[in-house]
């Protein structure tokens, strides 16, 4: 695996099991919360994953854009497909998204690294 994916899946999961042992009632909501959107229902669970991908890359948050770029990879997201996706969020975010768009692309190419 290579050391950017599995480096952020291990922070990420540390850190998760970190704030979920700490007990505390609305984060253990928050994090519920977010599970059950991206579960199917009206909305497939590969489509939801680049709605996710896509607010993730406006809002400029990096772990998110990781941990949407790593999921739909694993439902069979094509680079194609992901791209697309990324141009959508670029185009609403502008020129800003641009450096996120960089790490994006390096994150997946780490992704098909490890096929």
């Amino acid at each position: 695996m290579s050391n950017l994916v599995k480096e952020f899946n291990d922070y990420r999961s540390k850190m998760n099991d970190k704030l979920l042992n700490d007990n505390n009632k609305v984060i253990k909501r928050i994090f519920n919360l977010d599970t059950n959107t991206y579960m199917e229902g009206a909305l497939d669970v590969k489509t939801k994953e680049l709605l996710g991908l896509v607010a993730s890359a406006v809002l400029r948050c990096d772990d998110c854009v990781k941990y949407h770029l790593e999921t739909s990879y694993k439902l069979g997201v094509t680079k194609e497909e992901m791209m697309e996706t990324m141009s959508v969020a670029t185009l609403v975010g502008g020129t800003i998204v641009i450096p996120h768009l960089r790490r994006a692309y390096e994150f997946w190419e780490a992704l098909e690294e490890n096929k």
